[in-house]
């Protein structure tokens, strides 16, 4: 089977995750998934092949004979889809991207104008929404790509590897992808994320992240009597909004740039709530973000009382770089594997935060490659059918025991 006859297997499992709920994983549809891959990866024929009470997947395949002294390598992908855009009954198609805008459905356009990069692609077949849910390349295509990766290594027996360990976590996309990872059991010495974007992508530097909860407690009072009396809580959380840097978000940064992003919002004169994510690579300057919540959140107690705005941050993830940096050879070798296939690797900083990451701080340097999709999280997301293809051939050369190579010991 191939990995494009495998993602489009994949995308049609509803699995998104739920940053709501209290159970792991955070949504029952994805232990039907995981159980799907568990008996999928024991057909292939790695051992022990099975998903855990918290819904991770796991796998092993033996290093080929002369190989098993070469430490253990990890390919990590995540099974859950954001929950941001629906998951529900994808239907994918195959177009040949001709460079006119594809009509996805629904009034939705796919153009070059809009989405850089696209025309890269023209007489290429690309696998696309029908404009009303997400695709679920991140992560599907990643899991397709490892599966089909492993199952022609069983099938070509000449080709030397040393051990390798795969898995499959849950609920990547609401942070908690590595909460129950097993990384004794795993057993790897290092490990690769496959949960990229563009193909040939390398990544080793990610956003530190944390969240803010700013919760304004106001007096609400007849609108007819308000005077010097009504402490109207919607606008007080406007206010603490407006004295956010305006420049400072998602839509008017990149690169290495940081941002505040207002992901929710919701209340009353008497109640409201602002959600933020916090980002950026740089830790000092993400340590000026968390403290510009609390400078801001003090001015207005200040001003309106104490107690009326109160702000809750919590860490999410650190920048795995400094974790990855002694470890400069798993760079090495990938970008050995992407250039063997005929790829060209390009390093950049992830604008966003993998279950690598997180590895990283636990001990396991986790570096993080392209699968070959564009536009994750939207209706517009797609993937070229010839990078599913493509990325199998890196995996497969960036097992292969080359003495170049090699996984340190």
């Amino acid at each position: 089977m191939t990995a494009t006859e495998r993602f489009l297997t994949y995308v049609r499992y509803d699995t998104q995750s739920d940053e709501t709920s209290k159970t792991t994983p955070s949504t029952e549809k994805q232990k039907q998934f995981g159980a799907f891959l568990a008996s999928e990866l024991s057909q292939i024929g790695l051992h022990n092949a099975h998903m855990d009470e918290y819904g991770y997947v796991y796998g092993w395949l033996p290093a080929s004979h002369g190989c098993e002294g070469i430490p253990t390598l990890g390919l990590i992908c995540h099974m859950d889809t954001s929950p941001s855009v629906s998951g529900e009954q994808v239907n994918p198609r195959i177009v040949t991207y001709t460079g006119e805008p594809i009509l996805l459905g629904g009034g939705h356009y796919l153009s070059a104008d809009r989405f850089e990069g696209l025309s890269s692609y023209v007489d290429k077949e690309l696998i696309v929404t029908d404009g009303t849910t997400l695709l679920g390349a991140d992560d599907k295509a990643g899991i397709a790509e490892i599966f089909s990766a492993m199952q022609y290594l069983i099938e070509h027996p000449d080709i030397s590897h040393g051990p390798i360990a795969v898995a499959v976590t849950p609920d990547e996309e609401i942070g908690a992808g590595t909460d129950h990872f097993n990384t004794e059991a795993f057993g790897a010495a290092a490990a690769y994320t496959i949960d990229g974007g563009a193909l040939g992508t390398l990544e080793y530097e990610n956003f530190n992240a944390a969240s803010a909860k700013i919760t304004v407690t106001g007096v609400n009072i007849h609108p007819g009597s308000a005077k010097n009396r009504m402490k109207n809580a919607c606008l007080i959380a406007m206010e603490f909004a407006g004295m956010l840097p305006a420049s400072e978000i998602p839509a008017c940064t990149e690169g290495y740039e940081g941002f505040y992003h207002l992901n929710d919002i919701l209340g009353n004169e008497s109640h409201a709530e602002l959600s933020y994510l916090i980002r950026d690579h740089d830790k000092a300057k993400f340590e000026f973000r968390k403290a510009m919540i609390l400078r801001i959140t003090a001015y207005l107690n200040d001003k309106y009382g104490f107690g009326t705005v109160d702000a809750e941050i919590a860490d999410s993830y650190y920048n795995m770089r400094e974790k990855i940096e002694p470890h400069m050879y798993l760079i090495h070798r990938a970008k050995a594997a992407f250039e063997k296939s005929g790829v060209i690797p390009v390093e950049k900083p992830i604008r966003g935060g993998t279950d690598g990451a997180r590895l990283s701080y636990l001990g396991l340097p986790c570096p993080n490659l392209s699968t070959g999709g564009h536009n994750f999280h939207s209706i517009f997301e797609y993937i070229p059918v010839f990078a599913l293809e493509k990325m199998t051939h890196v995996l497969i050369q960036l097992v292969s025991a080359n003495p170049t190579c090699q996984i340190e010991t």
